[in-house]
């Protein structure tokens, strides 16, 4: 069973937030007054973002979208600033077959060891990525130069209502899932109900994702160009090219930090309760995309105690109903506020992943980690649907979680668990199956 502790709070976060979707349900919002929405409640608890290497993390919030509140937060571990590794050189002569230090030094770190004359050495310290205070400073280095990592699109919690991908917990777990996973997080600031209803969020999912891959292709264009320009004698700087970028298709500058560091080859999705409904849609369209969304490619996703839900009750539905933090009235009120009213049914494509005639074909998903707790009442549902995935040969294991309740890795209060730290390195060693570049797959 779960602790006094988690007991207690839950009864007081249940109240109040009983107590605020009963609020927006009773005091319905003219929608066509807002279009440009809402990221974020005012009771929320935000953490600024900090471009310096604080607990080897750097962040920085982005608003994409003109037209809508649409945001997101790079998490970019210091791991990124390392030299990419490179081959040693095989000696036949120096090789001794009864040394473990040539294996250990082709899983880990490649520098360990040195010599201070390394010219590895010597051409990572040229670069100057932080000045003195340490703080990042944004321009993108020699790609030669760059450690590429990994990109995870994360997606919070909050049942639609709350939640946001500034939130101290959600700053808290993106950086603990940048440093274990060795990725690059961008957490999604998706527009919340009720002022905008079903489809925004899930829109707002798949804005990103094609975000990332306008990005790689600008990124490409000013490498070319840059390369271009120096061939025919004209001397343009790295800003010059950029500007140039801008004037000729009317897109955003360069994000610096994704391409000098970013890999949109090796995706992931990760999402949170009704997070992980909109990372399911987004790794959908993704596969419907196919070869347009190049050079992004979603290799697996992580599904965090979904938001399922369906007409057909499970026996976890039935069971615990009055579970813990999300209780099943509360969340119904919280689909309420969510889907349209003409729309409104537990068996819509955003509710229940497990209708029929749904597109595409499960064979096609792609690999899917699923997390759930053994109190919550939404686990049957996730479960079911990892069954479903495994039947057409699809990777798709189940973590469960003993005496854990709904969000119990990534709820403010049970963030610094040992549990919640558990759930976290769990996710990495699985996710490094399919990010890890070839030969390095064990790296972890």
């Amino acid at each position: 069973m779960p602790s006094v502790a988690v007991k207690l709070y839950s009864v007081f976060f249940k109240f109040l937030l009983k107590h605020r979707l009963q609020n927006r349900i009773q005091s319905p919002l003219d929608e066509s007054s807002n279009p440009y929405g809402v990221t974020t409640r005012p009771e929320e608890s935000v953490s600024a973002s900090n471009p310096s290497f604080t607990d080897g993390v750097a962040t920085k919030d982005i608003h994409i979208d003109p037209f809508t509140a649409l945001s997101i937060r790079i998490f970019l571990p210091e791991s990124s600033l390392s030299p990419p590794e490179q081959p040693e050189p095989r000696s036949f002569q120096q090789d001794d077959p009864n040394s473990l230090n040539h294996r250990r030094n082709s899983y880990g770190t490649p520098n360990i060891g040195a010599p201070r004359n390394d010219p590895r050495r010597s051409s990572f310290e040229g670069l100057n990525l932080r000045s003195d205070n340490n703080v990042y400073r944004g321009y993108s280095p020699l790609p030669q130069n760059c450690q590429k990592l990994p990109i995870m699109l994360q997606f919070h919690g909050g049942g639609w209502v709350s939640g946001s991908n500034d939130s101290v917990a959600s700053d808290f777990f993106c950086r603990r899932i940048a440093k274990l996973c060795d990725v690059i997080v961008v957490a999604v600031g998706y527009r919340l109900a009720p002022e905008n209803k079903y489809p925004a969020a899930f829109e707002d999912g798949l804005k990103v994702l094609n975000w990332l891959g306008k990005q790689a292709n600008l990124a490409e264009c000013s490498k070319s160009m840059g390369s271009g320009a120096r061939g025919v004698g004209a001397e343009f700087t790295k800003a010059e090219v950029q500007r140039h970028i801008v004037d000729a298709f009317g897109a955003s500058m360069v994000e610096p930090w994704l391409a000098a560091h970013g890999d949109p080859s090796r995706c992931v999705l990760l999402g949170v309760s009704c997070g992980a409904n909109i990372a399911d849609y987004v790794a959908r369209r993704a596969v419907e995309a196919g070869r347009l969304l190049d050079p992004v490619k979603v290799v697996a996703q992580v599904l965090m105690y979904p938001f399922f839900i369906g007409n057909v009750p499970t026996q976890s539905e039935i069971k615990l109903a009055n579970s813990y933090i999300y209780d099943k009235a509360m969340c119904l009120l919280a689909w309420k506020l969510f889907l349209p009213q003409e729309e409104f049914s537990l068996d819509h494509p955003a509710a229940n992943p497990l209708i029929p005639d749904r597109s595409p074909p499960l064979k096609l998903m792609p690999p899917t980690l699923t997390v759930v707790a053994e109190h919550d009442w939404m686990r049957d549902r996730a479960i079911a649907y990892s069954e479903a995935l495994r039947k057409v040969n699809v990777d798709a294991p189940v973590l469960e979680y003993k005496d854990a309740v709904h969000e119990f890795a990534t709820l403010d209060m049970l963030l610094k668990t040992p549990q919640a730290q558990a759930c976290a390195e769990d996710i990495a060693i699985w996710v490094k199956k399919y990010i890890s570049l070839r030969g390095h797959e064990f790296s972890y």
